[in-house]
């Protein structure tokens, strides 16, 4: 299936290629025939030399393999051309349907009682303590499933340290919520997406409750992104003159070190009402 899918996207790459070749062509002809002209024939012959079982290959991949390679995730692009050595970095799993092995409860070796596997999913159904993963992170990016409760409430930390009683006091949040019915509605600083209490997420891209939805977070130095369901909700940047007014005019100003830990740990909150579900958790480092 992976080569299918490389396949699949090398063609769809072929073939927005060969649509500037031929504008570039139109534009430009007699630098394109003098480049054809100049052409090794070293490359004539590999040409040539392909065996015809890729070629077979390449024609019988499935119409529905090279549209799923075309229509990678906006997200994906976008943070690959802006950091084009994680592009070629592995994903790691951080739940993979069966064990907790990457994950401990907040201060403690033990996972807290209430944290489950489920058919596959990682999932709680009344408040109970956070877990963090065993590992820190830097820069990276980080995507994962998630699926709330009716009235649900609850958050994905980031560069999060256990110097404080909670980790939210030293970890940025982005916030996980029904929109609908849950207490934190009444501003869009509390929604889902949001950077919890500092910075508001817009509208109109979470999936209703029940529904699976994708969350991305983007970190790399001070610049951190919020993605939902292929959408960049917002961006921000730690330690700038607007971070900081944000920070002294919320709760968080309590805490000297919130939000500025360079590595950390990755928390899942349990301590809000409502059910909760996470699914395809993975990481992958941002090498500078």
């Amino acid at each position: 299936m992976k080569k299918s899918i490389k396949l699949g996207f090398t063609l769809a790459t072929a073939a927005i290629a060969a649509q500037s070749t031929i504008l570039s062509a139109t534009r430009n002809p007699q630098s394109t025939i003098r480049s054809a002209i100049r052409t090794p024939q070293s490359t004539i012959r590999s040409a040539i030399r392909t065996p015809q079982s890729t070629i077979r290959s390449a024609i019988r991949t499935p119409q529905s393999t090279i549209r799923s390679a075309i229509r990678i995730p906006q997200s994906t692009i976008q943070s690959a051309i802006r950091n084009p050595q994680s592009a070629i970095r592995e994903w790691r799993s951080l739940f993979d349907g069966h064990s907790l092995e990457a994950w401990r409860g907040y201060k403690t070796d033990k996972i807290p009682d209430g944290w489950h596997v489920a058919n596959g999913t990682l999932a709680k159904e009344k408040p109970v303590a956070d877990i963090v993963s065993k590992d820190e992170f830097g820069d990276f990016e980080l995507e994962l499933d998630w699926k709330i409760g009716e009235a649900g409430n609850s958050g994905v930390f980031y560069r999060g340290t256990e110097e404080y009683d909670h980790i939210y006091w030293s970890a940025p949040e982005y916030q996980l919520l029904d929109d609908i019915k849950a207490a934190d509605n009444k501003t869009r600083l509390t929604c889902a997406g949001a950077l919890y209490a500092l910075v508001p997420s817009p509208p109109g891209h979470l999936k209703p409750v029940g529904d699976w939805n994708t969350a991305r977070i983007v970190a790399r130095g001070p610049h951190v992104e919020h993605w939902l369901n292929g959408v960049k909700l917002l961006e921000y940047e730690l330690g700038s003159a607007e971070w900081e007014a944000k920070v002294k005019a919320s709760k968080f100003n309590d805490w000297p070190n919130y939000g500025r830990a360079k590595r950390g740990h990755f928390a899942l909150q349990g301590d809000h009402e409502g059910a909760l579900a996470f699914r395809n958790i993975r990481v992958r480092e941002i090498k500078n």
